[in-house]
């Protein structure tokens, strides 16, 4: 049975959820002269203690806690972070040169230290996704450099090195057993400090943050699933920032605070081909043949999403010129009253409506379809393990590493750690393992395009929509990162 990557088994310590004396609070007369407080709302709480290798690596890194060698600019090219320059020594051998930085917990950053960091997300059970079919080995070299070796040449890797699952946190992060706990270990601007089970987190300012001090003293940060609760605490003023506003809510904000973004976000109903009544080809592609995307974009995302046209959305700007047709989809079948489970989760409030809307085409074509919603966290195991016979998933394309074909290789092949469509094809996995070959980034941008339709050709990915995502932004409030891998949120210049 395939394991996951974003469910991680590694949970962090149980001090974790204990409350911290330099935790946040309202606003005082000093945080006035020295930067208010921002009030954030998410929408996806911690599903696994905040542990850096999974899912919760994306918070950390929105909230500006944490950081790797690398970060993705406006282009999806890789740019210096805690590394400020990289060289490539040989096929499989790349120097990052570590610039002057500290730890929060007052340590430096030393080529050691990021070594070991590498090392024990090397050895995380699962793997973060940005590792996901790639071994490496980081040892510390001379003149404040880090010298990583692959197993086989990685022609990505700085923009691997970019992705929040391997941020670089210190020593005193890792125990024996494995558990990473980033409460005062990480090097971004701010430094998480208190957090309340799933429902609140609070961070400080980390004044010796090797790009400066933010302008804001600190963030306090509230977990809200329910996206109408989430744009209706920032229409009364009792936060700043809102996170993921459902385009149901956008009408009711003022023009001023509804920032659209375009995103590398897919939404795409995802067919589990290893078992159950999807295996079969044909019904894979009745499946296909009932959905309507045009409905889903005009009528549930009111207009804030593009119809499907493949894994890739029109914010990935060059994919459109490379796309090819699938090839070898099979015949059609007749679903003659087929029982399905369709399953999503409610952390995105469309993606219920869109499953309803999707239920009525589906029955519509002939199948008979069960449906199942429930917090993602409470979902994603069953998930990951196959249990549902169609699934409705909201996911960035770009996330894990920057590289297009990361979410191909972790989504749709055999050893695939995110594999909710259960996909095992040999052509898909030649493909894909074709493209990683590529060192060129154009004919690798070609390479991943003939994979991507080598995927659709299987039919156990139906594109569906491509999100515009609407952030709810309170008129006091500057310098929040509209980022359209959705990596970053909050950062040094974010301020009210």
């Amino acid at each position: 049975m395939r394991r996951r990557h974003i469910l991680g088994s590694l949970l962090l310590a149980p001090l974790l959820t204990a409350c911290f004396a330099s935790g946040g609070g309202s606003d005082s007369p000093s945080d006035a002269k020295e930067g208010s407080r921002l009030r954030v709302a998410l929408a996806f709480p911690p599903a696994e203690n905040l542990s850096p290798y999974g899912a919760d690596a994306t918070i950390l890194s929105r909230l500006g806690v944490t950081e790797g060698l690398t970060a993705l600019d406006a282009n999806g090219a890789a740019a210096p972070a805690l590394a400020r320059s990289w060289r490539r020594e040989n096929d499989r051998t790349w120097v990052f040169t570590l610039r002057e930085a500290t730890f929060q917990d007052g340590s430096d950053v030393t080529p050691s230290a990021v070594a070991a960091a590498l090392t024990h997300a090397t050895e995380a059970k699962p793997a973060p996704a940005a590792l996901s079919g790639v071994t490496l080995t980081a040892k510390a070299g001379s003149g404040g450099a880090v010298r990583i070796t692959t197993a086989a040449p990685d022609p990505v890797l700085p923009l691997r090195l970019a992705g929040p699952g391997l941020a670089v946190l210190s020593p005193k992060a890792y125990d024996a057993k494995g558990r990473v706990d980033p409460v005062g270990t990480a090097t971004g601007p701010f430094e998480l400090t208190k957090v309340t089970g799933s429902t609140s987190a609070a961070l400080d300012r980390y004044d010796d943050y090797w790009a400066g001090r933010a302008q804001a003293s600190g963030v306090d940060v509230r977990f809200i699933a329910d996206g109408t609760a989430r744009a209706g605490a920032l229409r009364t003023g009792e936060i700043d920032i809102a996170e993921a506003v459902p385009v149901a809510q956008a009408a009711t904000l003022d023009e001023d605070t509804r920032k659209e973004t375009a995103t590398t976000r897919t939404t795409s109903l995802l067919l589990n081909s290893g078992t159950g009544p999807f295996k079969d080809a044909g019904l894979r592609a009745a499946a296909r043949r009932a959905v309507d995307t045009s409905a889903l974009a005009d009528g549930v995302y009111e207009g804030y999403a593009d119809p499907g046209a493949g894994i890739y959305g029109p914010a990935v700007t060059w994919a459109e010129g490379k796309r090819r047709q699938p090839a070898g989809r099979a015949k059609a079948g007749d679903p003659d009253g087929t029982k399905i489970t369709l399953a999503t989760y409610d952390n995105r409030p469309e993606l219920p409506e869109v499953a309803q809307v999707l239920k009525q085409q589906l029955e519509k074509a002939g199948f008979t379809v069960t449906l199942e919603v429930r917090e993602y966290s409470r979902l994603e195991s069953d998930a990951l393990d196959g249990r549902f016979d169609a699934f409705v998933l909201a996911r960035n394309t770009l996330v894990d590493t920057g590289d297009p074909l990361a979410v191909l290789a972790g989504d749709y092949t055999c050893d695939g750690g995110y594999n909710i469509a259960q996909l095992c094809d040999r052509a898909v996995d030649r493909a894909v393992a074709q493209a990683e070959g590529v060192a060129d980034t154009a004919r690798r941008q070609s390479a991943a395009m003939a994979a991507e339709a080598a995927v659709l050709g299987t039919d156990a990915v139906v594109p569906l929509v491509h999100q515009r995502i609407i952030t709810g932004v309170a008129d006091s409030v500057g310098g929040v990162l509209l980022d359209p891998y959705e990596r970053t949120l909050v950062g040094t210049g974010t301020r009210r």
